[in-house]
């Protein structure tokens, strides 16, 4: 089993349905988190959820198209853990826009939140990091595949997928690595599947969404010493979707 005791997650997004099933994975395996998102209420049911004393457990309200928010969250972590280990920029925005309608504003939103965000937190969180820390980036097989009525957030998590390889390079010996993820269980898909949802599972070859807790093991394993000669890597988590 992989253990990230005294061991410090630093994760934005940490309300959506793979923030969530994060936070526990890794809860479970010992670390401690530095967690935020935009939905003070939903960080409120996390710490119910999540069950760890308060001396593991940071909740902020995160803005991540904001940088001082960024800079804020990593500093509240480095008071009171000391550092971080682990940096997991999981802020996600998932609107439908045709693209012969998508307007500036719609564009510029889901470049922001899906795109900018992964940079203000990496960013922020440098001072912070600590020996063998390793960042995994969310990106999506949208940044494979594009996506239609999608443009926007297929860019954004294109340039995920770019910043990683860059990231890797650039900030060796931390390792950076990213997972994409396919038809997960999760509200953001739930319009995707509404509409598409027995075309793409014929496509899959294991005929199912994937879960939340499938993609957090994976983002586990990626933050974990089992992957210490890994990186500049993309984990498919899409249950061959990718192949098909």
């Amino acid at each position: 089993m992989i253990s990230f005791e005294g061991r410090v997650l630093l994760m934005s997004g940490a309300g959506g349905g793979i923030g969530l099933a994060t936070a526990q994975v890794f809860a479970r395996a010992g670390a401690s988190l530095a967690l935020g998102d935009l939905d003070e209420q939903r960080l409120a049911e996390m710490c119910a959820a999540l069950g760890l004393p308060e001396d593991r457990l940071l909740l902020a309200r995160h803005d991540v198209t904001e940088p001082e928010s960024s800079r804020d969250l990593v500093r509240q972590a480095q008071e009171k853990f000391g550092g971080v280990d682990i940096v997991v920029p999981n802020a996600g925005l998932y609107p439908t826009d045709p693209f012969d309608s998508m307007s500036a504003a719609s564009w510029s939103r889901t470049l922001a939140v899906n795109l900018d965000g992964v940079f203000h937190l990496c960013q922020a969180a440098l001072p912070a990091l600590r020996p063998a820390a390793a960042m995994v980036l969310v990106a999506s097989m949208a940044a494979h595949y594009g996506s239609p009525t999608h443009a926007h957030y297929a860019a954004a998590k294109g340039g995920v997928l770019s910043l990683a390889k860059s990231l890797a390079k650039e900030l060796a010996p931390v390792r950076v690595n990213a997972v994409s993820p396919g038809l997960i269980d999760t509200p953001m898909v739930q319009p995707l599947m509404q509409a598409r949802g027995p075309e793409l599972l014929n496509a899959t070859p294991l005929r199912r969404l994937g879960t939340p807790e499938e993609v957090a093991n994976c983002i586990a394993f990626l933050a974990s010493p089992l992957s210490s000669y890994v990186t500049g890597a993309t984990l498919h988590v899409n249950g061959g979707l990718y192949i098909a």
